[in-house]
């Protein structure tokens, strides 16, 4: 059996278990029409008479363009940036985008200072639950500040652990964030431990003590709480840390 002939029965085994694993008649159609899209473009791959090797590398090419990456480090040229108005809020702030490479904008300062900003570069995961990725403002932000992107650019994926909690039910799903570390391609960690809350207009930075106490708050307030400690359970978010009684808390999360 030919490559092409082996391509087009694994699709359509994959198609059929799609149809059967559906539970809405039309559900199966978007999963189908994925894997039909990927047949024509293995068949035109094998139509060009590729070998092992020179398909290996079209794979790279075609991985990259479909991640919206550039195939040539991006020099930073008058002639690849749109100025993009009002984009930051700021009048006196100027902001590009590359037309290279649409996730990835310039920022011009009145003082010529200028700071580049990739949004595709950084992607989360949770300390729970790591096979489930997002992404997360505060954290690019940090990492633009810690690891500057300079020219020339190829683009570049930086995998971030994090973690979040809940101390006030009126904060929504989650009013602090710790930024724990950074996970390489080989396994290998690189401690960030950063962490912050939630402020009047943006996160707050806090140290490490305060944000334990807080993961202790989070932990009170998810149990059933004796009617007496709610009030002082619901005042400690806004007292100093050296305020807090930690006995009470602890003993809390013990019950």
């Amino acid at each position: 059996m030919d490559m092409k002939s082996w391509a087009e029965k694994e699709i359509e085994i994959a198609c059929a278990r799609e149809k059967a694993n559906a539970e809405d008649s039309d559900e199966w159609n978007y999963g189908v029409a994925c894997y039909q899209s990927a047949l024509k473009a293995f068949n035109s791959l094998c139509e060009d008479g590729h070998s092992g090797m020179s398909i290996g590398i079209t794979k790279t090419i075609l991985n990259r363009l479909i991640e919206g990456k550039p195939l040539t480090p991006i020099e930073d040229t008058p002639d690849i940036w749109n100025e993009r108005f009002g984009f930051r809020g700021d009048d006196e702030v100027k902001t590009y985008q590359c037309t290279r490479m649409s996730s990835l904008f310039k920022d011009v300062y009145p003082d010529g200072t200028v700071k580049y900003s990739d949004v595709s570069r950084v992607i989360c995961s949770s300390k729970d639950n790591p096979d489930i990725p997002y992404r997360s403002s505060l954290t690019r932000k940090l990492m633009d500040e810690m690891f500057p992107i300079s020219m020339p650019y190829s683009g570049a994926t930086i995998h971030v652990v994090c973690e979040d909690f809940l101390t006030d039910p009126k904060n929504g799903d989650f009013d602090t964030v710790g930024i724990l570390y950074i996970r390489n391609e080989d396994g290998s960690t690189r401690d960030i431990t950063r962490y912050f809350k939630e402020g009047e207009e943006d996160w707050v930075e806090i140290t490490k003590e305060e944000y334990l106490e807080r993961k202790l708050i989070a932990k009170a307030l998810k149990k059933e709480i004796p009617e007496e400690l709610k009030d002082r359970l619901a005042s400690i978010p806004e007292v100093e840390p050296d305020e807090i009684d930690r006995q009470m808390i602890a003993a809390i999360e013990k019950e």
